[in-house]
């Protein structure tokens, strides 16, 4: 079943294995079964530490098991874990029989402590991109501790358990029966969840911290930025972040990262923690930031977190990001990365040849109609108003345009999908009160972006839009309090130009430091 490349990289991999492990499988007659066979017989067959069995009595046919030898496998796959998840499976393997993960000490820790009994089961599907890493979290966290079990479903086998659990949309985690969580989660971020008292813990161990030169608050292209640059300076640095990542990690495919024709955002995301966790960095992720206080006698601005723990600074870097806003309407969220798209600078080309729909008529939904033109078969902009609000310039251009259909006072009311995809959509006449239906494959929502930003009304400048007001410098209207990207006042919201507002940030805070030095050292 598998080529000869992968056998001799699955060789070197399983060299790792500490344990001997046995694979236990549940097998019918069916196709998918004998697939199943092939490939444990595979597995098998690139080292002596693996033992394969076929009597196995799991109710879901086709399953394998993965355990110690002379233990009972608390981690099962229910399907073939291809495609996406073929890298679950070798890591199943490999932390089974003992290999050391490489999450934190403490992770590791906390993981091996918790007590109760957990049976998760997450349904997944071999095209999602986000159900890697919740069955590998909790695949692994299932070999940390006997009292952790874990099944990954592949929902196209088991169509009738996806029917009657009503799942629309995938990673659906589900513990000892119950929902437990939607769409892409952590290791970090399940034990979190898991540990009533993990919150607790942290808040005493994040107000113990010393106050920090720099401390950046968000995770995502900027915050890494600043970080990476602030660290390179010398000085003491912190990176407070929500999920490290941020908005990246929902972005499916970037091809216009300069030097980087293609990758992925999950991807892009690690490369930056794994760079930021290069340098003297104290990151400290899942948490978020709820107030900001301004600096008193003592020089020290002040970032209270939800958790209750405060951290200090001498100059803090903003750069919480933005969310895409939503059309709230049924299906949306549903086909979110599966026909529904927010960027058409990133997406667009992924829909070359095809019928899409453009949702606004301000500036960004004109000038994405006019970009997706040039590229997809055919656009059909919707607005809610009675009229466009783009610019003229943009208007003329857009009506230029042959393959472009313009719609105004129609309201979307849902998004249509065949399980897998965009299909269509369905909208309201606002003139006639008539309901009608396009069929397309894909939905570019451009009806703005929200900053996250809520927490720091009325202690920094923001915008009407409440992005963050900023300088050419990234300084904003507090002494020592800096912010860069998507939640800025910035144009362009760009991951490359996110970074470039980081780096900016981060240069004007030491910058900031060093002529107040010797302010503070008379003090």
């Amino acid at each position: 079943m598998l080529d000869d490349a992968i056998k001799t990289q699955l060789r070197a991999y399983f060299e790792r294995i500490v344990s001997p492990i046995t694979l236990t499988a549940t097998l019918g007659a069916d196709e998918k079964s004998q697939e199943m066979r092939a490939l444990l017989e595979d597995l098998k067959a690139q080292s002596d530490k693996i033992t394969l069995k076929l009597d196995g009595a799991d109710p879901r046919v086709p399953s394998f098991g993965i355990a110690r030898d002379g233990e009972t496998p608390r981690v099962t796959f229910a399907g073939l874990p291809m495609g996406h998840e073929f890298n679950s499976l070798i890591l199943a393997v490999l932390h089974v029989g003992g290999y050391a993960a490489k999450e934190s000490p403490d992770a590791i820790e906390q993981a091996k402590s918790l007590q109760g009994e957990f049976a998760f089961e997450t349904f997944f599907s071999l095209s999602c991109q986000n159900c890697p890493d919740v069955v590998q979290a909790l695949n692994l966290l299932a070999s940390l501790n006997p009292r952790v079990k874990h099944v990954a479903i592949d929902g196209a086998l088991f169509p009738a358990e996806v029917e009657a659990r009503k799942i629309m949309a995938v990673p659906a985690i589900y513990l000892n029966g119950e929902p437990f969580g939607q769409g892409r989660m952590g290791f970090e971020e399940i034990l979190a969840k898991l540990d009533v008292n993990a919150g607790a813990r942290a808040a005493e161990k994040l107000a113990d911290k010393k106050p920090f030169d720099v401390l950046v608050v968000g995770g995502g292209p900027a915050g890494a930025a600043a970080a990476i640059y602030a660290a390179r300076k010398g000085i003491a640095t912190g990176v407070l972040a929500e999920r490290f990542g941020g908005q990246v990690l929902d972005t499916m495919a970037i091809e216009n990262f300069i030097s980087v024709p293609h990758t992925e955002g999950p991807k892009l995301a690690a490369a930056l923690e794994q760079h930021v966790k290069s340098y003297d960095v104290d990151v400290m992720n899942l948490q978020r930031a709820s107030k900001l206080i301004p600096a008193g006698a003592d020089g020290l601005v002040g970032v209270q977190l939800e958790n209750g723990a405060t951290l200090s600074a001498k100059t803090v870097i903003l750069s919480t990001g933005a969310r895409w806003r939503s059309m709230n309407v049924p299906g949306e969220q549903d086909y979110r990365n599966k026909g529904v798209a927010y960027c058409p600078h990133c997406d667009g080309p992924l829909f070359k040849g095809k019928r899409v729909a453009v949702i606004g008529g301000g500036n960004s939904g004109v000038e994405a109609a006019i970009d997706l033109a040039g590229i997809v078969a055919h656009v059909t902009l919707i607005e809610f108003d009675a009229q466009l609000r783009a610019d003229a310039v943009l208007q003329a251009k857009l009506r230029s345009l042959k393959n472009v259909d313009v719609l105004v006072s129609a309201q979307t009311t849902e998004v249509h999908g065949d399980g897998e995809k965009v299909v269509g959509l369905s909208y309201k006449d606002r003139k006639t009160g008539a309901a009608q239906k396009l069929e397309l494959e894909g939905i570019f929502v451009q009806i703005g972006l929200v900053p996250n930003t809520e927490w720091l009304k009325g202690t920094v400048s923001l915008s009407p839009r409440g992005e963050i007001e900023v300088d050419a410098r990234g300084a904003t209207s507090l002494p020592g309090v800096f912010a860069a990207g998507d939640c800025t006042t910035s144009p362009y919201k760009q991951i490359i130009i996110a970074m470039g507002d980081g780096a900016k940030s981060a240069l004007s805070a030491f910058d900031h430091l060093i002529r107040m030095a010797p302010q503070a050292e008379a003090a």
